[in-house]
């Protein structure tokens, strides 16, 4: 079984995850945080590797992504969600297409909006890394950037619920100290889906009343360039 390698950021809570093709020596880093570049680099030239692609699973509010600095220090290329406004990307995914990488390892792309407007998980090897769509006992919020919890909803249990029960579950956030799930433990036992109507989802999800992430002025419009700064205004 090949593992991918998980990484924690504590300021932002957020799961970085790095795959590799030991073979080719070709290797993809999902959801990268900026200030977190060289331990992420400091792993690929650790394992003898080279990154092929930086892949989003969205516009993140809570930190800002590493992608831009990332593909400047590899070449790597950077890969996001399809429709989530976000410029300078090489590449725009839909529900269905693959990721290819080193000899014949490939990345599936599940789209699973409701997070936020354009939001997708990624399948490699028997495990999904879910992004903010699911968490381990949780999901993430849909009050901002077009969420919708219905959307959600049926996001999670028609599309990540119909993977085999062993899929190994990867979040891009855990806040408890969780690493990892799987898709059969989430479907039985996710204190959010399980049990639950789509109506009775909606109804918790619009009653959560959640400050605003502190970052979120800075993050969102930050992660529509890949995380680069931005340009100087005239004048």
């Amino acid at each position: 079984m090949i593992t991918p390698l998980q990484l924690f950021d504590a300021s932002s809570s957020t799961y970085t995850y790095l795959l590799a093709d030991l073979a080719s020596g070709e290797a993809v880093l999902i959801d990268g945080v900026a200030g977190r570049e060289e331990r992420d680099l400091a792993h690929v030239r650790r394992l003898g590797l080279r990154l092929a692609w930086l892949l989003e699973t969205h516009v993140h509010a809570d930190h800002v992504t590493s992608a831009a600095a990332m593909r400047e220090a590899t070449h790597a290329r950077v890969a996001v969600p399809a429709g989530a406004g976000v410029t300078g990307a090489d590449r725009e995914l839909h529900d269905g297409d693959e990721v290819a990488f080193g000899r014949a390892e490939s990345v599936r792309v599940i789209a699973t909006p409701g997070h936020t407007g354009a939001s997708v998980s990624y399948l490699w090897r028997g495990n999904a890394f879910t992004g903010d769509a699911l968490f381990v006992d949780g999901c993430g919020r849909t009050d901002f950037q077009d969420g919708d919890a219905g959307v959600l909803y049926d996001a999670v249990t028609q599309r990540l619920f119909s993977l085999p029960p062993a899929t190994r579950v990867w979040p891009a956030h855990d806040y408890h100290g969780q690493l990892v799930s799987t898709i059969g433990w989430e479907k039985a036992h996710n204190a959010r889906f399980a049990g639950r109507t789509r109506e009775a989802f909606v109804a918790l999800m619009d009653g959560l009343d959640l400050p605003m992430p502190e970052l979120i002025d800075v993050a969102v419009p930050a992660n529509r360039r890949l995380g680069a700064a931005a340009a100087p205004s005239a004048g």
